[in-house]
C-alpha cells in the first residue's frame, strides 16, 4: 500500500484543520470494472482529449476587489483598490492584476454567478451540488477510463476537501494526491527488480482471488481497479516524471517560484491528465481584507498569467480549460474590522482556454455588487459549460450506489457567451 499524506492547517473562520489522505490499496468499495474500461476505450476517445485545471481560491475571494470593481460606489463599498484598463476595451479589473490586464484577450470573466450556499464547502463548485455527488474530476476519470501511459485521470494538488471525492463512483476514481515526500516512491526502488515486483503482484492476485470468492458485495471490483492503477503508477514512473520540473529552464522555474503548483498543473495536463485541482492562498478575509489582498493578489496575477501564457506558447490553449473561483463572493459592504464576510448572491469566475470565446466580461452586478443585474448564472451552468467544452454531455447519467441513474447536472444551460 502506498500512502500520500499532507497536513495543512487553515485560517478559516470555522477553525477547520485540513488533512488530506490517499491510500492506494485496500480502500473502500465500488469502482470501474473491466467491461467499463473496454466500453470507454471503444467509445472512441480522441488521442488528446481536453483537460481541466480548476484553481480554487478557498475561503471566497471578494468579487468587488478583483474582477467586478465598483469605483463609483460609496467608500464603504468600493474599498481601497482601484480598477485598471485591460487590453480589451470596456473591461477593467483590479490594479493588482497588471499582468492579466495585458493579456485579457486570452481571458474572460463571468461577473454574475450566484452560489447556492455560504459555507466553506467546495461541493458545489466541484460537483454542482451541495452534497453527495462525485467531483468533476472523478466524473472525467469514470467516463474516460484509464490512461494508456499509467497516469491517473484526476490529480489533486491541494488538501483533500469535501467535494473532491468520487462519492458513489467508487475508490477507483478518487483523486490522486501526490503530496509530500512520498512522491519519491512513485518508481521502483533500486533493490526492487521488475521480476521481483511481478512476483509480488502475482502473490497479491492469488490472495485477492480468495477474497473475491468470499465477497458478495462487489467491493473487490473497485479494489482491483484501484490496485491496478497503483501498480501502473509505480511501474511506469510517468507520474514522477510529470511532477519533476527540474528539467524546466531556469527562467521557467524562476517565473513559478513560490507558485510551483501551477507549473506542476501545466506539466500534468501536458502529460495527459484529464483534471487537475489546485489552490493558492486563503481568502477568508473577515478582517484586514486589503492588507491580505495586497499580499496575495499579485501572486495570483503572476500564477495565472504564467500558466495561461505557457499553455498558449505550447499550443495547448484550446486543449486545456482553466477555471478559477471560490465558493462564493464576499459582502460588498466592508465590516467594522476592515474585512468582508461571506456572500453567496454574487461572485466572479475567471475562465481561460478550452476553445471558448475569450476577451470579455460576461454579465454584471448592481451598483454596489450585491446581486446580478444582467446575465445571471448559476454554478451548475458554469460546470455545464465546462463539460461541453471538454466533450462531455452534461446530460449524461452515472449509476449511484443503489443502481439509480444520476445525471451529471440538472441545470444544463451553458454560459452562451463563451460558446
Amino acid at each position: 500500500m502506498l500512502t500520500f499524506h499532507t497536513d495543512e492547517t487553515s485560517r478559516l473562520c470555522n477553525g477547520v484543520s485540513r488533512r488530506g489522505f490517499l491510500k492506494i490499496g485496500g480502500l473502500g468499495v465500488g469502482g470501474l470494472t473491466l467491461p467499463d474500461m473496454l466500453r470507454a476505450r471503444a467509445a472512441g476517445q480522441s488521442t488528446r482529449p481536453k483537460s481541466v485545471i480548476m484553481i480554487c481560491l478557498f475561503g471566497g475571494p471578494p468579487h468587488t476587489d478583483t474582477y467586478d470593481m465598483k469605483p463609483d460606489a460609496a467608500a464603504e463599498y468600493r474599498g481601497e483598490l482601484k480598477p485598471i484598463r485591460t487590453n480589451v476595451p470596456g473591461v477593467d479589473i483590479c490594479e493588482l492584476f497588471p499582468l492579466q490586464a495585458k493579456m485579457w484577450d486570452k481571458l474572460a470573466v463571468i461577473r454574475s454567478v450566484a452560489a447556492g450556499q455560504s459555507d466553506h464547502r467546495d461541493q458545489e463548485t466541484h460537483t454542482g451540488y451541495i452534497n453527495g455527488r462525485p467531483s468533476f474530476g472523478s466524473v472525467i476519470s469514470k467516463l474516460r477510463g484509464p490512461s494508456a501511459n499509467g497516469l491517473p485521470q484526476f490529480v489533486n494538488l491541494r488538501p483533500m476537501m469535501s467535494g473532491l471525492d468520487s462519492a458513489y463512483l467508487g475508490v477507483a476514481h478518487q483523486p490522486f494526491s501526490p503530496n509530500g515526500p512520498a512522491v519519491q516512491n512513485l518508481v521502483l526502488s533500486r533493490d526492487m527488480t521488475v521480476q521481483r515486483f511481478d512476483d509480488r503482484r502475482k502473490l497479491l492476485a492469488a490472495i485477492d482471488d480468495t477474497r473475491r470468492d468470499i465477497d458478495a458485495s462487489g467491493a473487490m471490483a473497485g479494489l482491483d481497479v484501484h490496485q491496478a492503477r497503483a501498480i501502473d503508477i509505480v511501474t511506469s514512473g510517468e507520474v514522477k516524471k510529470a511532477l519533476d520540473f527540474s528539467k524546466e529552464s531556469a527562467e521557467t522555474r524562476e517565473r513559478y517560484k513560490g507558485i510551483e503548483k501551477f507549473l506542476i498543473a501545466r506539466r500534468l495536463v501536458e502529460a495527459g491528465v484529464g483534471a487537475v485541482t489546485l489552490d493558492i492562498g486563503n481568502w477568508d478575509t473577515h478582517f484586514d481584507n486589503f492588507k491580505y489582498l495586497r499580499e496575495w493578489l499579485p501572486k495570483v496575477d503572476r500564477a495565472v498569467t504564467s500558466l495561461i501564457s505557457d499553455l498558449h506558447d505550447r499550443g495547448m490553449d484550446n486543449d486545456v480549460l482553466t477555471i478559477m473561483w471560490g465558493e462564493f463572493g464576499r459582502t460588498p459592504k466592508i465590516n467594522e474590522r476592515g474585512g468582508r464576510d461571506h456572500w453567496d448572491p454574487a461572485m466572479s469566475v475567471l475562465i481561460a482556454g478550452g476553445g471558448l470565446k475569450m476577451g470579455q466580461a460576461i454579465g454584471s452586478t448592481t451598483a454596489r455588487g450585491e446581486v446580478p443585474k444582467s446575465r445571471p448564472y448559476k454554478v451548475q451552468q458554469v460546470l455545464s459549460t465546462m463539460y461541453q467544452a471538454i466533450g462531455i454531455d452534461p446530460a449524461s447519467s452515472l449509476m449511484d450506489g443503489s443502481g439509480r441513474p444520476m445525471t451529471l447536472l440538472d441545470n444544463r444551460d451553458p454560459v452562451t457567451e463563451l460558446l
